[in-house]
């Protein structure tokens, strides 16, 4: 099942190009008062959603998918977490170019160890990239993005697909400079998820996956997970050892070669194979008249 949010956080099933209204299947969550649960309430009674959805979805309003402002598929990360450098040729890339590694020491993935970045930073491709810094070079990073679906904690990478509720295409937008990488990844607006959260029956193995970019219709990354240096097991299995993950906690799993600058008035295309792909516009921070309506 393929699940978007959409215009006042509504609740969609995808079909084809068309979007199922099954807000109504929201209904089925639990209600909770104060102090709120520090995981999202959406994912972790996913399977219930779901369940209700796939009832009530031949009576739902249908409405064309192209109408709609796409909001990020999950609404209330309680962390999200990066993997830097987790491409051998983007390990390369880094590391001779200077406007990218920017002087800062680059170690691989089993040595950088995995990052997060502000929930605050979360958005849908409907609400597009507000730029920061526009003095500095801004990149876009594509990547396959997914959602922990119930709690794990020391999960073994033989065990760890069981705790993947879906998968989406990541945005990870980074200012280079001299700063952590958390802060110059943590501006709103600089991690897309999107445009739908598919469920993990569809997508078995997220090992080998075709992943793309394009910029005003230029192709500028192109690659498979395949090429990932800790696939989604491994991750789940490192990220595990040190915190424990809990549902709605979004996991992005690196970017492959070919980053490149972006600026205002760019129309970014990402794509992912078995989820789809979506496209995001890019303004300046303080253009606020671009950010289209709800």
């Amino acid at each position: 099942m393929r699940f978007c949010r959409f215009g006042d956080s509504r609740l969609g099933l995808v079909e084809g190009s068309n979007v199922r209204d099954v807000t109504a299947a929201l209904d089925v969550l639990p209600s909770f008062r104060h102090p709120l649960p520090t995981h999202d309430v959406l994912i972790a009674n996913l399977d219930r959603v779901a369940e209700r959805a796939r009832a009530i979805a031949p009576q739902s309003p249908t409405l064309p998918l192209a109408s709609l402002k796409l909001l990020s598929p999950v609404a209330n990360p309680g962390k999200i977490i990066g993997a830097p450098i987790n491409y051998r040729k983007h390990l390369e890339e880094v590391i001779g170019d200077p406007e990218i590694h920017y002087q800062s020491k680059i170690n691989e993935i089993q040595k950088a160890g995995v990052f997060l970045k502000a929930t605050s930073s979360l958005v849908g491709p409907g609400e597009g990239i507000a730029l920061r810094k526009l003095d500095r070079r801004n990149d876009h990073e594509v990547e396959l993005a997914f959602v922990i679906g119930k709690q794990a904690n020391h999960v073994s990478r033989a065990e760890a697909l069981k705790y993947v509720a879906g998968y989406a295409i990541g945005l990870d937008i980074t200012i280079r400079g001299p700063e952590e990488r958390s802060l110059r990844k943590s501006p709103d607006s600089y991690t897309i998820l999107g445009p739908w959260l598919v469920t993990a029956d569809e997508i078995p193995n997220p090992g080998n996956l075709d992943l793309g970019i394009t910029v005003n219709g230029d192709v500028r990354q192109s690659s498979n997970t395949k090429y990932m240096i800790l696939g989604v097991p491994e991750l789940i299995e490192f990220a595990s050892s040190f915190y424990t993950l809990y549902p709605g906690d979004i996991i992005i799993t690196g970017t492959p070669e070919g980053v490149s600058p972006i600026v205002p008035g760019d129309v970014v295309v990402a794509s992912i194979e078995k989820i789809g792909s979506m496209e995001v516009k890019v303004r300046a921070a303080s253009d606020v008249s671009a950010m289209g309506h709800a």
